[in-house]
């Protein structure tokens, strides 16, 4: 991995990090009423701080978009991760909470995690599935279940809603970088006029969008804690999937290499789950109201 891949990555999961806290922050005030609304973004764009979460947030994507130009989606993925760590550095700094054992511990996990899977799989990039089979099966894989997990979280009440909608969003976000990544194939090899007339960047912009209702709609209905390890941990296991699905990226696949990797991812989320759980992340606003409650009837 090159020095400038792993700096744009960390700095676009720093930008993340902090943008995320920001738009938990001002989300956690919406009317419940905009739960799964597009009117939820109406009422979040005039209040200053969710923009600036949103200006952050935009920030790190644009990061991110380079680090995966330049890298392998299988590399920049579990540092994006990271962005946990600096969300809890944020709430930590406002809360004035000590690290303690289980943040230690966490940070551990994460950091430990990410180093062993990209150590031990030394992701490589590869020529890219040609079958547009497996491209629509992977991509249709994971936006099925993203729809399954927003559909049951219409149905529950809100303890699960922000953890399933948070997955929901962080596949969809997997989904949309990979999608990224080969929307910068396509301009670099032929420019604007390459990558408009491709189909893959007005998906980035669909699935950006409906992962913003799904992921403001989690901050609206529970505390940070709650929402944001389920997103953090989602979002590269499915840009991991489709990188090595169908964007043509190499792991090592000898037992000693599987096993590492697979103790890495298994690191990344149990740190991920120790982090977003640490008594520094700060609390929403309570809402035990059922889901259904809000549908029309």
């Amino acid at each position: 991995m090159s020095v400038l891949v792993l700096i744009l990555s960390v700095s676009a999961a720093c930008c993340l990090g902090f943008g995320f806290v920001l738009q938990q922050n001002a989300a956690s005030h919406a009317p419940l009423s905009d739960f799964l609304s597009w009117r939820l973004l109406l009422d979040l764009i005039r209040v200053p701080r969710w923009l600036g979460g949103i200006g952050l947030m935009v920030c790190g994507m644009i990061l991110g978009a380079v680090a995966l130009g330049k890298g392998e989606i299988s590399q920049v993925e579990p540092l994006l991760a990271t962005n946990l760590l600096f969300a809890l550095a944020l709430t930590r700094h406002q809360t004035k909470h000590p690290l303690g054992r289980q943040g230690w511990a966490g940070l551990v996990l994460l950091a430990g995690g990410v180093t062993a899977f990209i150590v031990a799989g030394k992701p490589k990039g590869g020529d890219s599935v040609t079958d547009p089979l497996r491209h629509w099966l992977i991509i249709g894989i994971m936006i099925g279940l993203a729809l399954l997990l927003t559909t049951y979280a219409k149905r529950s009440r809100m303890t699960a809603a922000p953890v399933l909608l948070a997955l929901a969003a962080g596949m969809l976000y997997g989904v949309q970088d990979a999608l990224t990544r080969v929307s910068g194939e396509r301009f670099g090899a032929g420019g604007f006029s390459e990558l408009l007339t491709g189909w893959q960047p007005y998906g980035v912009l669909a699935l950006g969008v409906t992962g913003l209702v799904l992921v403001q709609s989690a901050f609206e209905t529970a505390e940070l804690r709650m929402s944001l390890p389920a997103l953090t941990a989602a979002q590269p296991l499915a840009g991991i999937v489709c990188g090595v699905g169908f964007l043509g990226d190499k792991l090592h696949t000898d037992v000693g290499a599987l096993t590492w990797e697979a103790a890495g991812l298994a690191a990344i989320v149990a740190g991920i789950v120790l982090l977003g759980m640490h008594p520094a992340m700060p609390s929403g606003t309570t809402k035990t109201e059922s889901v259904r409650d809000l549908q029309p009837h």
